[in-house]
């Protein structure tokens, strides 16, 4: 089984955040993997690692976070750690569409793009650390 890996230290920047949005689509790129799915990836490292900078972090750009990307297999795994308040967002509910908007609390429409683009999500607070593990099973492109 072929493995790969990448970890990026991130600051909490708009800028960082995309800076690490475009080494994973490298990355997939290296090895091949189907564009659906690297959409998919880089969708939801976008949305996860935009949440980390403006909720775990505030925007401070001193902050760093740290995603790793893996690659083993049938499947890519993104993880994102942070050292923010204790936050897990798998706990949070689907926004309801049909709710009246000045009803609906601000937010979550991101995790929802997340749930229904990654194969498997899984949070855990490991010491001081938010971890949070993207899964997307893949196809390879032929070279």
């Amino acid at each position: 089984m072929e493995s790969a890996s990448l970890i990026l230290e991130l600051r909490a920047t708009p800028e960082e955040v995309m800076r690490g949005v475009e080494q994973l689509h490298l990355f997939c790129r290296q090895h091949h993997v189907e564009e659906k799915a690297v959409h998919a990836l880089m969708l939801s490292l976008e949305e996860m690692a935009s949440n980390v900078m403006n909720h775990a972090y505030l925007r401070d750009p001193s902050q760093f976070f740290r995603v790793s990307i893996q690659h083993a297999g049938d499947r890519i795994v993104v993880e994102l750690r942070d050292h923010g308040p204790a936050f897990d967002p798998l706990q949070m509910t689907d926004p309801d569409p049909d709710e009246d908007p000045d009803d609906r609390p601000e937010g979550g429409w991101g995790i929802q793009l997340v749930r229904h683009s990654m194969d498997e999500l899984q949070y855990n607070r490991e010491e001081e650390e938010n971890v949070l593990r993207m899964t997307k099973r893949i196809q390879q492109n032929s070279v």
